[in-house]
Protein backbone atom coordinates (compact mmCIF):
# COMPACT_ATOMS: atom_id res chain seq x y z
CA UNK A 1 0.00 0.00 0.00
CA UNK A 2 1.27 3.44 -0.87
CA UNK A 3 1.35 6.02 1.87
CA UNK A 4 -1.22 8.60 0.81
CA UNK A 5 -2.15 11.85 2.49
CA UNK A 6 -5.87 12.16 1.72
CA UNK A 7 -6.22 15.49 3.59
CA UNK A 8 -5.80 17.67 0.47
CA UNK A 9 -8.21 15.44 -1.47
CA UNK A 10 -10.98 17.62 -2.85
CA UNK A 11 -13.23 14.94 -4.35
CA UNK A 12 -15.50 13.40 -1.74
CA UNK A 13 -18.56 11.18 -1.96
CA UNK A 14 -20.82 10.20 0.95
CA UNK A 15 -22.59 6.82 1.08
CA UNK A 16 -25.08 5.70 3.71
CA UNK A 17 -24.43 2.26 5.18
CA UNK A 18 -27.37 -0.11 4.82
CA UNK A 19 -28.12 -3.03 7.10
CA UNK A 20 -27.98 -5.30 4.03
CA UNK A 21 -24.32 -4.24 3.55
CA UNK A 22 -23.35 -6.32 6.59
CA UNK A 23 -22.35 -9.99 6.76
CA UNK A 24 -22.81 -12.66 9.45
CA UNK A 25 -20.05 -11.12 11.55
CA UNK A 26 -21.95 -7.81 11.67
CA UNK A 27 -19.46 -5.76 9.68
CA UNK A 28 -19.67 -4.36 6.16
CA UNK A 29 -18.98 -7.13 3.65
CA UNK A 30 -15.76 -6.80 1.66
CA UNK A 31 -17.68 -6.83 -1.65
CA UNK A 32 -19.53 -3.64 -0.64
CA UNK A 33 -16.24 -1.73 -0.62
CA UNK A 34 -16.08 -2.17 -4.40
CA UNK A 35 -19.40 -0.34 -4.61
CA UNK A 36 -18.04 2.46 -2.43
CA UNK A 37 -15.00 2.84 -4.70
CA UNK A 38 -17.20 2.71 -7.81
CA UNK A 39 -19.39 5.49 -6.36
CA UNK A 40 -16.38 7.74 -5.82
CA UNK A 41 -14.92 7.03 -9.28
CA UNK A 42 -18.17 7.53 -11.16
CA UNK A 43 -18.91 10.78 -9.33
CA UNK A 44 -15.57 12.11 -10.56
CA UNK A 45 -15.61 10.60 -14.08
CA UNK A 46 -19.25 11.10 -15.08
CA UNK A 47 -20.74 13.95 -13.14
CA UNK A 48 -21.67 16.68 -13.18
CA UNK A 49 -19.89 16.98 -16.55
CA UNK A 50 -18.51 13.69 -17.96
CA UNK A 51 -14.77 13.71 -18.59
CA UNK A 52 -14.86 11.33 -21.58
CA UNK A 53 -15.34 12.24 -25.23
CA UNK A 54 -18.92 12.01 -26.54
CA UNK A 55 -18.03 8.75 -28.33
CA UNK A 56 -15.68 7.52 -25.60
CA UNK A 57 -15.91 6.09 -22.13
CA UNK A 58 -13.83 4.76 -19.24
CA UNK A 59 -12.90 1.19 -18.32
CA UNK A 60 -10.96 -0.23 -15.40
CA UNK A 61 -7.66 -1.83 -16.43
CA UNK A 62 -6.50 -2.57 -12.86
CA UNK A 63 -7.81 -2.30 -9.33
CA UNK A 64 -6.40 -3.33 -5.97
CA UNK A 65 -7.95 -3.02 -2.53
CA UNK A 66 -6.36 -3.07 0.91
CA UNK A 67 -8.72 -3.59 3.84
CA UNK A 68 -7.47 -1.86 6.97
CA UNK A 69 -10.22 -2.02 9.60
CA UNK A 70 -13.78 -3.28 9.68
CA UNK A 71 -16.82 -1.00 9.50
CA UNK A 72 -19.99 -1.69 11.46
CA UNK A 73 -23.51 -0.54 10.62
CA UNK A 74 -25.13 2.04 11.09
CA UNK A 75 -23.57 5.22 9.79
CA UNK A 76 -22.11 6.60 6.63
CA UNK A 77 -18.78 6.45 4.86
CA UNK A 78 -16.86 9.12 3.02
CA UNK A 79 -15.00 8.11 -0.13
CA UNK A 80 -12.07 10.36 -1.00
CA UNK A 81 -10.79 10.10 -4.56
CA UNK A 82 -7.51 11.48 -5.82
CA UNK A 83 -5.33 11.19 -8.90
CA UNK A 84 -1.76 9.91 -8.62
CA UNK A 85 -0.78 9.86 -12.29
CA UNK A 86 -2.13 11.09 -15.62
CA UNK A 87 -0.99 9.20 -18.71
CA UNK A 88 -1.73 9.62 -22.40
CA UNK A 89 -5.03 7.72 -22.23
CA UNK A 90 -5.13 6.59 -18.61
CA UNK A 91 -5.32 7.90 -15.10
CA UNK A 92 -4.20 6.23 -11.87
CA UNK A 93 -6.62 6.93 -9.05
CA UNK A 94 -6.32 6.34 -5.32
CA UNK A 95 -9.30 6.16 -3.04
CA UNK A 96 -9.88 5.87 0.65
CA UNK A 97 -13.03 4.79 2.48
CA UNK A 98 -13.34 6.67 5.76
CA UNK A 99 -15.69 5.88 8.64
CA UNK A 100 -15.80 8.24 11.60
CA UNK A 101 -12.76 10.03 10.13
CA UNK A 102 -10.64 6.85 10.10
CA UNK A 103 -9.24 5.23 6.94
CA UNK A 104 -10.84 1.78 6.66
CA UNK A 105 -9.90 0.71 3.12
CA UNK A 106 -7.66 1.87 0.31
CA UNK A 107 -7.85 1.30 -3.43
CA UNK A 108 -5.61 2.06 -6.37
CA UNK A 109 -7.00 1.75 -9.88
CA UNK A 110 -5.98 2.45 -13.45
CA UNK A 111 -8.78 3.85 -15.58
CA UNK A 112 -8.42 3.96 -19.38
CA UNK A 113 -10.25 6.26 -21.78
CA UNK A 114 -11.53 4.15 -24.70
CA UNK A 115 -13.29 4.62 -28.02
CA UNK A 116 -16.82 3.16 -27.74
CA UNK A 117 -16.71 1.63 -31.24
CA UNK A 118 -13.19 0.23 -31.43
CA UNK A 119 -12.86 -0.49 -27.67
CA UNK A 120 -9.24 0.67 -27.98
CA UNK A 121 -7.57 3.27 -25.79
CA UNK A 122 -7.85 6.86 -26.87
CA UNK A 123 -5.98 9.93 -25.61
CA UNK A 124 -7.58 11.96 -22.84
CA UNK A 125 -8.96 15.29 -24.03
CA UNK A 126 -7.65 18.56 -22.63
CA UNK A 127 -10.74 19.14 -20.44
CA UNK A 128 -10.28 15.73 -18.80
CA UNK A 129 -6.58 16.38 -18.21
CA UNK A 130 -7.38 19.74 -16.62
CA UNK A 131 -10.06 18.20 -14.39
CA UNK A 132 -7.78 15.33 -13.31
CA UNK A 133 -5.02 17.83 -12.44
CA UNK A 134 -7.38 19.45 -9.91
CA UNK A 135 -7.60 16.14 -8.06
CA UNK A 136 -3.90 15.24 -8.12
CA UNK A 137 -2.45 14.19 -4.77
CA UNK A 138 0.97 12.86 -3.86
CA UNK A 139 1.85 9.30 -2.91
CA UNK A 140 5.08 8.08 -1.41
CA UNK A 141 6.87 4.74 -1.60
CA UNK A 142 5.24 1.65 -0.17
CA UNK A 143 4.56 1.99 3.55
Amino acid sequence: MKKIDFSPCQHRTIEKLRYRDTDQQGHVNNAVYSTFFESGRTDLLYGPKPLHDHDGGFVIAHISVDYIEEIKWPGQVEIKTGVLKIGKSSVTMVQGVFFQDRLKAYSESVIVHVDKKTKKSRPLNSQAREAFEKYRIEGTNEA
